[in-house]
């Protein structure tokens, strides 16, 4: 009781405060509200003001700050400022080092790192510590007897990149976890080290502040044209185009400000694709398409008072249904990716209830026998900027726009990868190359070639 009285005085106070301060699942504490208008000109628009743009944005101007004096004129545009449709905040909030392609395993290893020391990265002066929750417990990657050799092939590809995972025969898998019906599981993968879970919106709230604290503006509206300039640099070589003004479109106003830009960054997520259909860019250019459209995901909350205790890694199920632990009192949260031909409709973000009754709950009662006795608390609908090509990244220049970088179509795992694409998207900006990682394979010319980079740890 006392309990739900706070939750209750909380909520009126959020409520109370202006739209731009609440929305999603957090808050968006004072000084980080989106300039009212965009200015006039830019060095770089990062169109898409998530995670991942944030952190281009951030990145921009700490590696500026390494090599130049002058100030580079950043804008992130948003069109969401209260974040409540953001695939960000309603993610999971997830960070494994169990994949099975090479760059996304060294992502992992660098956004570990980066949340790890995130004060010494994203520290303001000043300001209170930052506090991302982190809940270190590994990932539990079951395998049926038809699976078994692609998971222990993945772990050594883990390994070989320096993850500390380690494999799991069924007895050992039930003698660590009890609670744990070991039916059909012929190996498990489990990750000791850097996995886990954090707080989303923490992370985006720390880049925002900490990008704006070294100069980047923001603006509420949203990108629906360009103004570019076609030309062909040489008789032999591919036409090409250059983007010379984006347009802003104001919320609740027909009217648009241009703004005059030198780069644009495409981090618009699940509509990064979309973007590259606005009014402006030569069709003819941006083929092929860019394969990134939103995809609707549920997450369900359930309780549990006798289901897995504070050991509960965050298990991924033979079935391809998950869950983890929320908190330390008996409440789970958890989902499965459905199948393509029950793929819901992503024009809203309503959630089909009896998708978990008919379809998830009874995987993960089978798998945990507690859970048949389970009671749902809730539930959201948060989206993949899902790349239908090969579920991995799309990250640097546009091959036939020379002035647009692209970072999107992550599928699930942004949020995780955002501190590494961020920088690797910002070194392409100013020194030209890849610094940190090598990350060249996710760029647009597999897309081209048609060669897709398989990633075959996909939640």
């Amino acid at each position: 009781e006392l309990g739900q009285t706070v939750e209750r005085m909380i909520q009126t106070l959020r409520d109370q405060l202006p739209a731009t301060e609440s929305g999603g699942r957090g808050w968006v504490p004072p000084g980080t509200h989106p300039d009212p208008r965009p200015p006039d000109e830019a060095d770089v628009v990062v169109v898409g003001g998530g995670v991942v743009g944030w952190s281009v944005a951030y990145w921009l101007k700490v590696l500026e700050g390494q090599r130049r004096q002058h100030g580079m004129k950043v804008l992130v545009v948003e069109r969401d400022p209260t974040y409540s449709r953001a695939s960000t905040v309603l993610s999971a909030g997830g960070i494994r080092q169990q994949f099975s392609l090479p760059e996304n395993i060294q992502m992992s290893r660098f956004s570990a790192s980066f949340l790890r020391n995130i004060n010494e990265y994203l520290g303001v002066p000043n300001e209170p510590p930052i506090d991302i929750q982190f809940q270190p417990s590994g990932y539990l990657f079951l395998a049926s007897p038809q699976s078994a050799a692609m998971l222990e092939a993945t772990v050594q590809v883990q390994r070989e990149e320096g993850a500390k995972v380690i494999l799991l025969s069924p007895t050992q898998l039930k003698a660590k976890f009890p609670w744990i019906n070991t039916e059909d599981v012929a190996v498990a993968s489990y990750g000791l080290e850097d996995e886990g879970w954090f707080d989303p919106w923490t992370l985006l709230n720390a880049f925002r502040r900490k990008a704006k604290s070294l100069g980047v503006k923001s603006c509420v509206g949203e990108v629906r044209a360009f103004v570019t300039s076609t030309h062909h640099m040489m008789a032999a070589a591919p036409p090409s185009a250059r983007i010379k003004y984006v347009h802003i479109y104001m919320p609740d106003s027909l009217e648009y400000q241009p703004v005059a830009c030198a780069i644009v960054v495409n981090a618009a997520g699940a509509w990064a694709g979309k973007l590259l259909e606005a009014d402006g860019l030569p069709r003819w250019l941006c083929r092929p398409l860019l394969p990134i459209q939103p995809r609707k995901r549920y997450v369900f909350s359930w309780h549990c008072p006798n289901g897995p205790g504070l050991s509960c890694p965050f298990l991924i199920d033979t079935s391809g249904a998950y869950f983890r632990r929320d908190g330390i009192g008996g409440t789970y949260l958890g989902g499965m990716s459905p199948s393509k031909e029950e793929e819901p409709d992503p024009s809203n973000l309503s959630v089909d209830h009896n998708y978990f009754q008919e379809h998830i709950w009874p995987r993960l009662a089978q798998r945990v026998p507690a859970f048949e006795s389970l009671r749902v608390r809730g539930s959201w609908a948060g989206y993949y900027d899902y790349n239908s090509f090969d579920q991995n990244g799309v990250l640097g220049p546009h091959p036939r726009l020379e002035n647009m970088f692209l970072a999107a179509g992550f599928s699930g795992h942004g949020l995780q990868h955002s501190p590494a694409a961020g920088r690797a998207v910002a070194e392409l900006v100013i020194k030209g190359q890849y610094e940190t990682l090598d990350l060249r394979r996710l760029g647009w010319d597999r897309l081209v070639d048609g060669e897709p980079l398989v990633e075959h740890s996909v939640v």
